[in-house]
């Protein structure tokens, strides 16, 4: 981890710094199509406009961070409230694009990683808001997985394009299977869904990308995460709020986990247990 040894002191703080830059930009791109793509809107026409006055926004109001500030999360137009939302996704996207360039330093890796956190980050905000996760994001990223990792094999852990193919074929294929299987159980189970077509596509996606060990990690972490905030809002009253929570933001989050650390944290993992054995 850390800069990579090439670039040190100026250099790999204005490059760090572009980078932050690009992922707040990249930012507001995923907001558009956060609200765009579960309505069935072109992501490119028309440019940016306010969703209630419909008034095309100008370069001002496009500024990154700043314009939502400055407005004080209002249009500028009609005065009509801007979700925090806005801010939220170009902020973590900037420290994502930072932290991933960060790790991974300069290699073909890292704008691969940072295009799958993208596509986790839209995908995680449009469940919240819409409860689904759309096939543009996990049809999509099964295919992108299998062909960035035939291309980059790197980015599956691998060096032989032959075992990156294998490697995302078998994550494609554990993933999306054994969240099949836990809804189909559940559902035996339940009497009810227990779980949406969604998720399923989504760790499929998450496997095709970036292989089988990650799906497990991500299923576990997954687990974790949503287990914590039930719990939460179990303690904090809101127990009605429980059942609403989607998985597919845990799912993305435990992904992006992986990106950054999984791998070390899963040999860090098996030393403790060795040792411990």
């Amino acid at each position: 981890m850390g800069a990579p040894l090439e670039l040190t002191g100026t250099a790999w703080a204005v490059l760090s710094a572009f980078v932050f830059l690009a992922g707040l930009c990249i930012g507001s791109f995923l907001n558009v199509c956060i609200w765009r793509i579960p309505r069935g809107e072109s992501i490119a026409w028309p440019g940016s406009h306010c969703p209630k006055c419909g008034h095309p926004l100008g370069v001002l109001d496009n500024i990154p961070l700043l314009s939502w500030l400055c407005l004080r999360g209002k249009c500028r137009y009609c005065e009509a409230p801007i979700t925090p939302r806005y801010f939220l996704v170009e902020l973590l996207t900037g420290t994502l694009f930072f932290l991933l360039w960060w790790v991974r330093g300069c290699t073909w890796t890292t704008p691969i990683f940072t295009f799958y956190a993208c596509a986790l980050v839209a995908g995680a905000f449009i469940d919240i808001e819409h409860l689904i996760l759309p096939d543009r994001i996990t049809l999509g990223g099964m295919v992108a997985g299998v062909a960035l990792s035939a291309a980059w094999p790197p980015a599956q852990g691998e060096a032989a394009r032959l075992a990156a193919l294998e490697s995302s074929l078998i994550g494609l294929a554990l993933g999306y299977g054994l969240l099949w299987l836990v809804a189909v159980l559940g559902k035996a189970a339940l009497k009810r869904e227990a779980m949406g077509m969604g998720d399923w596509k989504l760790l499929g996606a998450i496997g095709a990308c970036l292989g089988w060990k990650a799906v497990l990690f991500t299923v576990l972490v997954s687990s974790l995460t949503g287990t914590v905030v039930g719990f939460t809002f179990i303690l904090a009253g809101k127990k009605e709020l429980q059942s609403r929570i989607p998985y597919g933001p845990h799912l993305s989050l435990a992904a992006i986990l992986w990106m950054l650390c999984g791998p070390e944290l899963l040999d860090a993992y098996l030393a403790w247990a060795l040792r411990a054995a």
